[in-house]
């Protein structure tokens, strides 16, 4: 059985950068979204037919659930291209360790001190590196996106409110204790990002992961057959695991600009 590694594999450097067989994947899966995304806009019109067709009712049905989701058209605009290419990416590159020769198709290279096989491509979700990136990504994110609704210093004070304290001094000591309170408050919010950030990469790193794992156990077991309802169990985790990672980053957008309809309609809105 090929050695299952939790660290991606290193195939070559350039430079000072090793390029590892996740990057490489990634890298691959970059590829198929710019070509796809060009074919597909090359062909888009007013009356879109066969797989255009397709294409135009997924995105419309998409958006209409993130406009359920976040409440108004604008936001959901706004913010449906970041959600729909990261489900998509993330779909694509958890798909792509089921295709034939991922993880299996490989150089025999000096690893750990022995000589192994090191596949030439691998998931990258399966890489820990990777999944902490595009979380701490989608997570800037969200701050980028309140900044521009509720202002630097409106977002900023969520986290760090030294200027309610401030202002607190002229409304009497009773406010000066409230704010005190709300500054040790906005600092756990900021823990609360880190945390964010750290649940969204380990909660996709682990589920593909231990697909992978489980995949080449059972195919090293027997080859034919058998495997196939764990093939499509992987091809359920990996939309599931896509859908989860999307959808909490909206409700993350959706929350860092919550002041943005306020602002727009004067009044608070109730959630239901």
């Amino acid at each position: 059985m090929t050695p299952i590694s939790i660290a991606a594999e290193p195939l070559f450097q350039i430079g000072n950068f090793p390029v590892t067989n996740s990057i490489l994947t990634a890298w691959i899966v970059i590829a198929i979204f710019l070509i796809g995304g060009l074919l597909i806009r090359s062909k888009a019109n007013l009356q879109p037919k066969g797989i255009i067709a397709f294409f135009d009712w997924l995105i419309e049905s998409a958006l209409r659930e993130v406009e359920k989701i976040v409440g108004d058209r604008e936001r959901a605009k706004r913010f449906f291209p970041i959600c729909g290419s990261l489900f998509f990416f993330i779909l694509i590159s958890n798909w792509m360790g089921l295709l034939p020769g991922v993880g299996s198709i490989g150089i025999n290279a000096l690893h750990a001190g022995k000589i192994e096989l090191i596949p030439l491509f691998r998931p990258a979700t399966s890489d820990l590196n990777f999944t902490l990136a595009i979380a701490a990504f989608s997570v800037l994110a969200t701050h980028f996106f309140g900044i521009l609704a509720i202002g630097f210093i409106t977002h900023v004070s969520k986290f760090l409110n030294i200027r309610g304290i401030i202002l607190a001094f002229r409304q009497g000591p009773m406010q000066v204790i409230v704010s005190i309170v709300e500054f040790f408050v906005g600092l756990i919010e900021s823990v609360g990002e880190v945390a964010k950030m750290v649940s969204l990469a380990l909660r996709l790193f682990g589920n593909i992961f231990a697909g992978e794992v489980l995949l080449t156990v059972m195919y090293s077991l027997v080859s034919f057959f058998a495997p196939l309802p764990f093939i499509f169990l992987e091809l359920l985790v990996g939309a599931i695991q896509a859908t989860v990672f999307a959808i909490l980053v909206l409700v993350f957008l959706k929350s860092s600009t919550e002041g943005h309809a306020e602002n727009e309609h004067g009044e608070l809105k109730s959630e239901n």
